[in-house]
């Protein structure tokens, strides 16, 4: 089993075998001295010129080289030791050498944060990108906070359970992805914008404590803060309150900074609670950062939004949610959303936690009332038949008897990225898309075949060129 570099230390005095890239080679005279890098960190090895041919070899090296070198473990001499290193009071006395891999040389540094290389070229060359030690530290504390949040939650009793990515287009507020289906010609699937109605089923179906790290879908216009796929922490439980939801989701924030995080400091416990009406008329944005001093990158200030508005006007005159139409309103507003009355008064039992001045997760408790759920769908200008065509399914699903229930769904690029001070979503993704939604490593989205679209009996309809 391959040693990780950063591990060599507890191997002093011993005759080792390492992997790696070259980092960096330096010559000092006869000695040659070069780094071997892997995803743990950096070691120093040394050749001597004793072996004439193990000389020779350690000459031809070229940073990013895939190497094996075999050696033992020594003390530095004293004047050498580099304390700033985890592996900076060792080296590596080299007495075989066995190159891999040879490798062109980058398109652009790897050594240092890249901040200042195009994103672009970054994009372009991603796998090179990850290699440098900023990325590579992203991917793995990534793991340990899915990690820790699926421990967490799998002690409370909740089952982690996988919805599928092959569903039917609804209206749930951006655009689907649409799949066509070979074998029901003319008919689609879409991409899930979210696992939301998944989910209440399987509330309708009493799993009762439900999560998953989900995969997420839309066909919405990109900007700095969102991808066309994305990944959150999706969540459910039935017999449930608002209040028990957001207490929930308050301990498992707050302990996995603590356990994650020791030098982040929360600002406040528990975290303060803003309407969307005090936050509007203070602050002027429904997730206000609240940080006493922004200035301090280990100052975390949550809050929540609550008692945000059901209802808002479209520029079409006509009524649309302001989340999902999903969420039940306060228990207040019941009579009035089943009678259709009031609308814009109407408020739901929505909620959104902030970070920093990020939204990182919202969710509600939601309506299981098939009545006035189909109420919503009304206010909202849907016809009798639309309803039935687009949400039957849920309306039968609820006339079986359905618990009360709600949850919540964290963006987890958003949390990482806040978290690991990171300036947006594409430092914390392994291979994320452009701001226009390409892949420019994998160059895509791309044409197909023909044959492959005349199977799904579809034809592209070029666009008339402006003259």
């Amino acid at each position: 089993m391959k040693i990780d570099l950063i591990e060599t230390p507890k191997h002093l005095g011993k005759k080792i075998d390492l992997f790696g890239w070259i980092d960096a080679r330096r010559d000092h005279g006869k000695l040659i001295f070069f780094d071997l890098r892997d995803r743990s960190g950096k070691v120093q090895l040394v050749v001597t010129p004793e072996n004439e041919e193990l000389h020779k070899k350690a000459e031809t090296l070229r940073p990013e080289w895939v190497i094996k070198a075999s050696g033992e473990v020594k003390k530095r001499p004293q004047n050498m030791i580099n304390e700033k290193e985890p592996c900076g009071k060792i080296e590596i006395n080299v007495s075989k050498l066995e190159i891999l891999s040879e490798a062109k040389t980058p398109p652009f540094d790897l050594s240092g944060d890249g901040y200042e290389i195009g994103e672009e070229m970054r994009m372009q060359y991603r796998y090179l990108d990850l290699r440098r030690a900023r990325l590579m530290k992203n991917l793995i504390v990534r793991d340990k906070l899915i990690l820790f949040i699926r421990n967490y939650l799998s002690n409370l009793g909740f089952v982690e359970i996988e919805t599928p990515n092959l569903s039917k287009s609804t209206p749930e507020g951006a655009r689907d992805y649409l799949v066509p289906s070979r074998l029901h010609p003319g008919n689609f699937y879409a991409l899930p914008q979210s696992p939301q109605q998944y989910k209440q089923l399987l509330m309708a179906a009493g799993v009762e404590k439900y999560f998953q790290i989900a995969r997420c879908f839309r066909d919405e216009d990109t900007r700095g803060d969102r991808q066309p796929e994305f990944t959150q922490l999706d969540l459910e439980v039935s017999f449930t309150t608002r209040e028990e939801v957001i207490d929930l989701n308050e301990k498992l924030l707050i302990e996995l900074v603590k356990k994650n995080y020791p030098e982040k400091i929360i600002q406040e416990i528990p975290f303060p609670r803003l309407s969307y009406k005090e936050a509007m008329e203070k602050y002027g944005i429904d997730r206000p950062d609240l940080r006493t001093d922004k200035n301090n990158p280990n100052l975390l200030s949550f809050c929540w939004i609550i008692d945000f508005p059901f209802f808002e006007i479209t520029g079409e005159d006509k009524w649309t949610f302001t989340h999902n139409p999903f969420s039940a309103p306060m228990p207040e507003f019941m009579d009035d959303l089943l009678k259709q009355k009031n609308i814009g008064d109407i408020v739901a039992a929505q909620y959104d936690v902030v970070l920093n001045g990020f939204e990182i997760g919202g969710g509600s408790i939601r309506n299981h009332n098939p009545e006035a759920l189909r109420a919503v769908f009304k206010i909202m200008g849907f016809s009798d038949e639309r309803i039935e065509e687009n949400f039957g399914h849920m309306l039968e699903a609820f006339s079986f008897g359905i618990p009360p229930h709600g949850g919540i769904a964290w963006g987890l690029d958003r949390l990482v990225t806040t978290l690991q001070n990171e300036p947006n979503i594409r430092e914390v993704i392994a291979f994320p898309k452009t701001g226009d939604g390409r892949d420019l490593m994998m160059h895509a989205p791309s044409e197909v075949d023909p044959a492959q679209l005349a199977e799904l009996g579809i034809e592209i309809k070029k666009s008339k060129k402006k003259k």
